[in-house]
């Protein structure tokens, strides 16, 4: 009778330790990437004519059209490439740059 009890607490203790496990990736590792995703499609979205982005590729540029599911860019004088609205994130140092300006500016 004492092992039919034993058995059954271990389970218990067994089905805590994989729900915490469970919870333990979704905090640590499931809901910041959600969080990062979420910035990404919002700047994605808030893209306009004159922005400063890098590709997934690495390309600088500025953002001279917006369509549907792609932007025109930019990369030098007169030069200006088609991509597609995926393959664009926010250049930290050209919009570290760029917040400067404007603080110099006022």
């Amino acid at each position: 009778m004492l092992q039919g009890t034993a058995g059954a607490g271990g389970g218990i203790a067994n089905i805590l330790m994989i729900v915490a496990l469970i919870a333990v990736f979704y905090f640590f590792m499931i809901r910041p990437q959600q969080k990062k995703q979420k910035e990404i499609r919002k700047f994605r979205e808030g893209i306009k004519v004159g922005d400063r982005v890098v590709t997934a590729g690495g390309i600088y540029g500025k953002i001279r059209g917006v369509k549907e599911t792609t932007f025109q860019l930019e990369i030098t004088s007169g030069v200006c490439i088609t991509i597609d609205k995926g393959s664009v994130y926010p250049s930290a140092e050209v919009a570290q740059a760029d917040a400067q300006n404007e603080e110099t500016k006022k």
